[in-house]
């Protein structure tokens, strides 16, 4: 069914969908979508400034001064917003499903469709939650299931990250059938994990080493229980490679800063060496102090990330977006907390194809707000933080298709619409941006 609204087009189950910018010219437009107006963001390319994005067939098809609107399907006005690339989060627990309690194999995760988009975020990476033994479940229910672009680091307990012994069982840590079944699904899994270790030695850290040795992986170190003898520097300076990823840095409980208050000096000597420091802020990771003290020392991270899971959402960290904004209330610029949430992880993670919006890249892009006011943030332990500065998320696309947009900036008023839109038994437009949506 179509509607002739004028100069607009409202096209109804299955056609095409309103076009923003006029009637459609007998020529058909050769861009699907089009961005005017917003300052866009891209540390990757070194650009910062208005500028127009194209998107046709998924890509970012144009990057310009001003693109004349007849040229585009759909255009959607973003004067006085923040274009960027999609969000990535680096650190969350993805694996639900299960009804396994206490489980981040479980209870404990969350489907990432119902808080990866709102915040911006377009592609999340599970820190761990499966293991090799596990990992075709996690595949089956939840990434082949997901609008949102997931991908992982394998846990090098086969069993995953269930909690108890199950963590602590040296017995499953095994790096051949992690390292074989990371090549396997090399498209997906990016990394190793090893988390939540209790014991005093090093077995875990240098079993995933070697299993991303043989895969050609990052590994990702949450240090679990702190232990003198397996001191962080040690670990900094000599067990982990380049390349490689120590996430809750500024949690504080792995002696991050030492007792004069001032940062570890390994944490300076593992960043020459290579290695890479991500926030994974979660429900007891994330602490003004030690934040405030590395960055006023010069110790910026390398990724921003939520450790997002049942308990972080609903405390202080609550989300990627709000996390990037306790930076920016630390100091850091708008330019490095988008830098760390979108190029930095891409890179980290071997996805040089994501987190930039460079002409033929994959069209995953966030527009943004930066309010400015009176803000309060909340750390892992209950302080609080002023700020001035809060980003908000107002659209989100994924492969140039959009999932997010709570203003309605790309719809249009119902007083344009015939008065019985949206009838019974017609399907919905469901706001995908994109000529042939079936």
């Amino acid at each position: 069914m179509q509607y002739e609204l004028g100069r607009r087009e409202f096209l109804i189950a299955g056609a095409a969908l309103p076009l923003g910018c006029g009637a459609r010219s007998a020529q058909e437009p050769e861009y699907d979508l089009l961005l005017t107006g917003g300052h866009l963001l891209d540390p990757r390319n070194g650009l910062s400034g208005v500028r127009d994005l194209a998107v046709a067939g998924g890509r970012v098809a144009a990057v310009e001064p001003a693109i004349a609107p007849e040229r585009a399907f759909k255009v959607v006005d973003c004067r006085g917003l923040i274009v960027t690339p999609g969000l990535i989060d680096l650190h969350v627990h993805a694996f639900a499903g299960t009804n396994e309690r206490g489980s981040f194999a479980g209870d404990n995760s969350l489907y990432p469709d119902a808080h990866s988009f709102r915040s911006g975020v377009t592609t999340v990476v599970d820190a761990g939650c499966a293991g090799w033994r596990n990992f075709e479940t996690f595949l089956e229910t939840v990434i082949g299931r997901s609008r949102t672009r997931v991908l992982a680091f394998l846990n090098i307990v086969g069993h995953g990250m269930r909690g108890g012994a199950i963590e602590q069982d040296v017995g499953d840590m095994q790096a051949t059938p992690t390292a074989d079944l990371a090549r396997e699904h090399s498209d997906i899994i990016v990394g190793v994990k090893t988390a939540h270790y209790a014991a005093p030695d090093w077995y875990p850290v240098e079993e995933s080493v070697r299993a991303g040795e043989a895969a050609g992986v990052p590994v990702m170190v949450d240090f679990g229980n702190d232990h003198p003898e397996r001191p962080l520097e040690t670990l900094l300076g000599e067990k982990l490679r380049a390349g490689d990823i120590y996430t809750h840095c500024y949690a504080g409980n792995r002696r991050e800063l030492l007792e004069d208050g001032t940062p570890n000096p390994g944490l300076f000597v593992g960043r020459e060496r290579g290695v890479a420091f991500d926030v994974g802020h979660g429900a007891g990771s994330f602490k003004w102090s030690v934040a405030a003290k590395c960055l006023e020392a010069g110790f910026p991270p390398d990724s921003i990330s939520t450790d997002l899971h049942f308990a972080s959402m609903n405390a202080g960290m609550r989300d990627q977006i709000t996390t990037m904004s306790k930076l920016l209330a630390l100091g850091e610029s708008l330019e490095d907390v988008i830098l760390q949430s979108t190029w930095n992880p891409a890179r980290l993670i071997g996805r040089e194809d994501l987190g930039h919006l460079s002409v033929g890249a994959i069209a995953d892009i966030a527009v943004l707000e930066k309010e400015t006011g009176e803000f309060g943030f909340v750390d892992s332990f209950g302080a609080r933080h002023h700020g001035t500065e809060n980003l908000v998320a107002e659209m989100a696309f994924k492969d140039g298709r959009l999932v997010w947009d709570p203003s309605g900036r790309t719809r249009q008023d119902w007083r344009e619409l015939p008065f019985d839109y949206g009838r019974q038994g017609e399907p919905k437009w469901d706001g995908i941006l994109h000529r042939n949506p079936a």
